[in-house]
């Protein structure tokens, strides 16, 4: 039996900035709403034709690989989360295996929307546990704003999400008190049409049916998200799944190091600090840079975070996160 590590961390945003002023400037709104209802100051969008979904991806795992100090031919898997992909299919984990020129490795794709990193992170966890495999990316990348509904109509929505990605080379670990110490996933798909994009589907209205009605009025294919259900429902997950990975571990809240929630809203972040009793020294946020970068929020935070040297050795580190599906999940590492 092993435990898994981080080994090596990497992230990557787009140059281009978008402030909430640059945004009141194509819709209604103002970096006074913007604030007071999320925290985000500004976000990055990709320009076209200069990034994509896999291109960010490949820029965060390059430089994760380049810090564990491995080489390509090391890896033995592929594990990449993602909501924005190139394509419908295929995933772009094999875009990704061969923009790094990797052997003919499996690669796996996530889509598990804002919990999609822990998710992805469990994955991996577990085929290390086991021996099958002992280096494997893990990639999330989100390309979000050409999706986006840029106008009035869309506002509510379009002003949260931003452009980026974030990577981790997990290894295995020999040490079982080290590394990460579980992970806990949940979903609740009763609400999945709360936080969703409709369409495209092959459930509901395809590619066909859109070219067919060719209605200017058709906001199925641009998301949608009840924003007072999602926050009342994500404080109580929020706050169920750290108490349970601290519960899995025999850890006290006063354990917590450091808690790096998905960075959805900077009011829930601050919703979850305050329930728990956590100074400003033990969340990271940094959605007031970057926006809601959904799978892609995590990894870009915690690698912020450590590249600050907010994280030493020996450190208990939490990792939680809810969104779309609804699905809700956490990890606790041993760093």
């Amino acid at each position: 039996m092993y435990h898994s590590k981080i080994n090596g961390l990497g992230f990557y945003v787009p140059n281009n900035i978008v402030t909430n002023d640059d945004l009141s400037k194509i819709m209604d709104t103002s970096d006074e709403w913007i604030q007071e209802r999320t925290g985000i100051k500004e976000r990055r969008h990709i320009i076209r034709g200069e990034d994509t979904t896999t291109s960010m991806g490949v820029k965060a795992a390059k430089i994760a690989i380049e810090r564990s100090g491995l080489t390509n031919d090391e890896i033995d898997f592929i594990v990449f989360a993602t909501i924005s992909p190139d394509y419908y299919f295929p995933g772009p984990g094999v875009a990704l295996q061969k923009e790094l020129e990797l052997k003919t490795i499996g690669a796996l794709d996530i889509r598990n929307q804002c919990s999609g990193f822990i998710y992805a992170l469990s994955v991996a966890d577990q085929y290390i546990k086991t021996g099958m495999y002992k280096n494997i990316l893990v990639v999330a990348s989100e390309l979000q704003s050409l999706g986006l509904d840029m106008t009035d109509r869309g506002r509510s929505v379009s002003v949260i999400f931003g452009d980026g990605a974030g990577a981790a080379i997990i290894s295995r670990e020999t040490d079982l008190t080290k590394g990460i110490l579980s992970t806990h996933l949940h979903s609740e798909g009763e609400h999945a049409a709360e936080l969703a994009v409709l369409a495209p589907g092959m459930g509901g209205r395809w590619i066909t049916e859109i070219i067919a009605d060719n209605d200017p009025n058709d906001e199925s294919y641009y998301p949608v998200m009840n924003g007072q259900f999602v926050f009342k429902n994500a404080v109580v997950r929020f706050s169920e799944v750290i108490n349970e990975g601290l519960q899995a571990n025999n850890l006290e809240v006063s354990d917590i190091d450091l808690l790096i929630p998905h960075q959805a809203n900077l009011r829930i972040s601050q919703f979850i600090q305050q329930k728990f009793k956590l100074t400003d020294d033990q969340v990271f946020n940094n959605i007031q840079k970057y926006g809601n970068t959904t799978a892609a929020s995590i990894p870009i935070a915690l690698t912020e975070a450590w590249e600050q040297g907010k994280i030493k050795s020996g450190d208990t580190l939490v990792l939680a996160a809810f969104g779309s599906g609804f699905t809700w999940a956490c990890a606790i590492i041993k760093w």
